[in-house]
């Protein structure tokens, strides 16, 4: 059985998808992007600054499904920017500890929606 995740905390969908889906005791986040929730805009001053939005963003759909990253398992990054990947595992880094990190992927690609310079979709477990 699948459980639909919402919160008014991240932004809402804006196409056929939900923010997460919780099934049993697993929860499928979609990619979030970082788009500030209270006022829709983007958020793209630098990649710090829009990597924290998108972790953000992130954290609200974990709480509204009772989580939070400590059950992340699996994370999947995708950056418009390599040579960005330093400066997003800083902020990236500061919600995880070494000791209990997930496993993740990081991924260049050519274009993401509204052309952000990153997207992460998580998976966490209960």
């Amino acid at each position: 059985m699948k459980k639909i995740i919402f919160t008014d905390k991240a932004p809402a969908p804006i196409g056929p998808y939900n923010q997460a889906i919780l099934s049993g005791n697993t929860l499928y986040t979609s990619g979030q992007v970082a788009i500030n929730p209270a006022t829709g805009d983007l958020v793209l001053d630098n990649i710090e600054v829009e990597t924290e939005q998108v972790m953000k963003n992130l954290k609200a759909v974990l709480e509204a499904a009772n989580m939070t990253f400590d059950n992340v398992i699996k994370v999947t990054i995708f950056i418009m920017n390599m040579g960005d990947f330093a400066r997003i595992n800083v902020v990236y880094g500061k919600y995880f500890t070494e000791e209990t990190a997930p496993a993740r992927e990081t991924v260049q690609v050519s274009c993401l929606p509204k052309n952000v310079n990153i997207e992460i979709s998580m998976i966490a477990v209960k």
